[in-house]
């Protein structure tokens, strides 16, 4: 057995659990890229978040999310929020998720299933930024 020291880059200080929502897109699944990469080399510790909207397969979401995370040797952990009535919204469930995790740090694609490449940054992921008391890093 292979003895590694703890990291002591700041880095892993600062980021030890790292909050990723997925909706299933080509960036959200980026930024989960990333983050099991942060995993990897600083021991960060990482949760998937997909809100359910009624709009995304949960069950494929979290294969793919399970899929990569296996691949990257990175264990994972997976959270699924439902919204419960209109008054919810997916930028809501996930901003309950971060006061409620104790997060150092979300890591989020800049566009989600936005059709229009035009479009720099999501709504999504803009509301997140504007609100969140942690930082952010946005994966483009």
């Amino acid at each position: 057995m292979t003895y590694y020291r703890e990291p002591t880059y700041m880095i892993s200080f600062m980021f030890r659990r790292i909050l990723v929502p997925i909706d299933g897109s080509a960036g959200s699944l980026k930024a989960l890229d990333v983050s099991l990469d942060f995993a990897k080399r600083y021991g960060s510790k990482i949760t998937a978040l997909v809100v359910n909207d009624k709009n995304i397969n949960v069950e494929e979401v979290s294969e793919e999310v399970r899929s990569r995370a296996r691949k990257a040797g990175v264990e994972i952990s997976i959270k699924v929020k439902e919204l419960r009535n209109s008054n919810e919204s997916v930028v809501s469930k996930i901003l309950e998720e971060v006061f409620e995790g104790g997060y150092d740090l979300i890591t989020i694609g800049a566009r989600g299933r936005t059709i229009s490449e035009q479009i720099i940054i999501g709504s999504t992921a803009l509301s997140v930024i504007i609100n969140s008391p942690i930082s952010c890093m946005v994966i483009r």
